[in-house]
């Protein structure tokens, strides 16, 4: 079943009085369990995609369905209610709030949404990702891998059905990345989420289920493993 429908997606933006087209024609789908890697030149559309996959932006034509429901059908509240209980997200500069300790930036998003027993899940989301016992530490304690690992923790929090991640080993050595991308997928398939990653690493789309390219704003291919 997919969690995530792109049908003939096409976003513009206006640039110095140029209309722009960053995606063009673009239909994908993802599945629960699902493992996807969009990969690409620089500019080639992967980062966009990702901001319409989570409802972060929104298509200038086509439709995006996130677990059934179309974004441009939602007001503002719906939006951001999508995006707080449908949608994680994992970033390459972790984005990790320096003034809180990790187990603060993991409680955030559920804290945002008013959810009550922050702690306990946030703890919980930290033991799977084998930082239990770090939670009072703050973020420039920790390791590149750690913080990523952090992020990740975070993103799960509130049990998303999405997660997307943009260039999440692009800050970490290879041994490092290796082990975060050893995780997402884990993640995957044991939390059942459709995952999306943007990536210039060969190695981090050759773990992926499908494997999506991009060139100047359309999927030129679209590979199954």
């Amino acid at each position: 079943m997919a969690i995530l429908s792109l049908q003939s997606v096409s976003k513009e933006y206006l640039t110095d009085g140029q209309r722009v087209r960053a995606l063009d024609g673009i239909t994908l789908e993802a599945a629960e369990g699902e493992f996807v890697a969009l990969v690409g030149r620089s500019g080639c559309g992967k980062s966009t995609l990702l901001h319409l996959a989570g409802a972060m932006d929104f298509a200038t034509s086509g439709t995006v369905r996130i677990d059934g429901q179309v974004t441009s059908d939602l007001d503002d509240r719906g939006q951001t209610r999508v995006r707080r209980e449908k949608v994680g997200f994992i970033f390459q500069s972790f984005q990790l709030l320096h003034t809180l300790t990790v187990q603060e930036n993991v409680e955030l998003p559920l804290l945002l949404a008013g959810k009550a027993n922050t702690r306990e899940a946030a703890l919980e989301r930290l033991r799977w990702v084998e930082l239990d016992g770090l939670g009072g530490r703050y973020p420039h304690q920790l390791s590149g891998g750690q913080m990523q690992r952090v992020a990740i923790a975070r993103a799960l929090v509130h049990s998303p059905r999405i997660l997307l991640a943009d260039e999440p080993t692009g800050n970490l050595d290879t041994v490092t990345g290796g082990v975060i991308l050893e995780l997402l997928l884990r993640l995957t398939r044991e939390q059942k989420t459709a995952t999306l990653m943007a990536t210039h690493s060969q190695e981090a789309a050759n773990i992926c289920d499908t494997l999506v390219r991009l060139r100047d704003g359309r999927i030129e291919e679209v590979t199954r493993r």
